[in-house]
């Protein structure tokens, strides 16, 4: 009888213990958050950093030269990995559908307020959290040395007299570059012949070999050429001249034509569920690892444009591009949607 009684209590104090427990749990905000529990040790892992392109590439080599400068504000190491194909669909999307705890981030590319307006990529810029953006070029139009135009003035004045007589390489139908010359193409009022190829590298290789008269790429894309003479940029096709190629001058400056700029730009992304401490702890490591030396060397040494924005910051660049795209894809009758 006596065990029995006691067997009865010792069940009734597990009860109401469970009960305390549970009720704790139900009211501790902190206890029941999960997320911020996972955050105060992040990162006890290794993170994946996503690039959507093949690997040797330029955007490659910047993600691995920026993950090896922000390890140096993790306790773990950051390991890139390349998801091909699509013209970066697929790397955007794995990177989109991944877990948010923050172990998974995407290289963002420019293409990612493109792809959707060509009916090529299902999500948008809103299916990422911004972490931080790192670069941003303009686009440079360059021709080979030889070539009759001295200045942009005369190279717009050319194009305008001769409809469709200047051959304007870029790196595929729909690219930013594309987009780029076709934006110039109507605030100049003239008319190119663009030429698609896969790829900034081969476009430029066709300009040097004589088989289109102009490219309208990065300056990092043309930088050694005219470093050694072969190109030469008429200009920059932005607001600010570039650092990496000084001594050229802005469209705006040299032909007095001012409108869209339309560049590149790389930045940093999470799924949009990540907690934002987590977002935040990888914001402190990648923008701490944007002013090492070895990064900012990189990125001059190859005439990238080094641009740093917060996750804010870099939200309002990929709206900006998203919804010029959005006007400007269906206008130039690229969109397949």
């Amino acid at each position: 009888m006596r065990g029995k009684r006691w067997s009865k209590l010792t069940g009734w104090w597990i009860a109401a213990l469970a009960a305390v427990v549970l009720a704790i749990f139900i009211w501790n905000p902190v206890a029941r958050d999960t997320s911020r529990s996972g955050a105060a040790d992040f990162p006890n892992k290794p993170i994946t950093l996503i690039v959507p392109y093949a690997a040797g590439g330029g955007t490659d080599a910047t993600a691995r030269a920026l993950a090896k400068a922000a390890e140096k504000h993790m306790s773990q190491p950051i390991v890139v990995v390349n998801r091909t194909g699509g013209g970066g669909s697929i790397g955007l999307m794995e990177g989109a559908n991944a877990k948010g705890d923050g172990y998974t981030v995407t290289y963002l590319v420019a293409e990612l307020t493109t792809l959707p307006h060509l009916g090529l990529l299902p999500i948008t810029y809103e299916s990422f959290k911004p972490i931080a953006q790192t670069n941003l070029d303009p686009s440079a139009i360059t021709v080979r040395r030889e070539a009759p135009w001295q200045t942009a003035e005369e190279f717009i004045a050319y194009a305008k007299e001769n409809p469709g007589k200047v051959r304007m390489g870029n790196a595929g139908t729909g690219s930013i570059w594309h987009l780029a010359a076709a934006t110039l193409e109507r605030e100049a009022d003239a008319t190119f012949s663009h030429i698609p190829f896969e790829g900034a590298g081969p476009a430029v290789q066709a300009l040097i070999s004589g088989f289109v008269d102009a490219v309208p790429v990065s300056p990092a894309e043309v930088k050694a050429y005219v470093d050694q003479g072969q190109l030469r940029t008429l200009a920059i096709n932005a607001d600010t001249k570039s650092e990496a190629l000084p001594g050229v001058g802005t469209l705006k400056e040299e032909t007095g034509i001012d409108g869209n700029f339309i560049g590149t730009w790389r930045g940093l992304g999470v799924p949009k569920d990540t907690p934002d401490d987590i977002t935040d702890r990888l914001a402190e490591a990648f923008i701490k690892g944007t002013e090492e030396k070895g990064f900012r060397d990189y990125m001059e040494a190859n005439g990238l444009g080094l641009h740093v924005e917060n996750g804010q910051g870099f939200r309002r660049q990929m709206k900006e591009s998203h919804d010029l795209f959005s006007d400007l894809i269906p206008e130039l009758g690229l969109s397949r949607q």
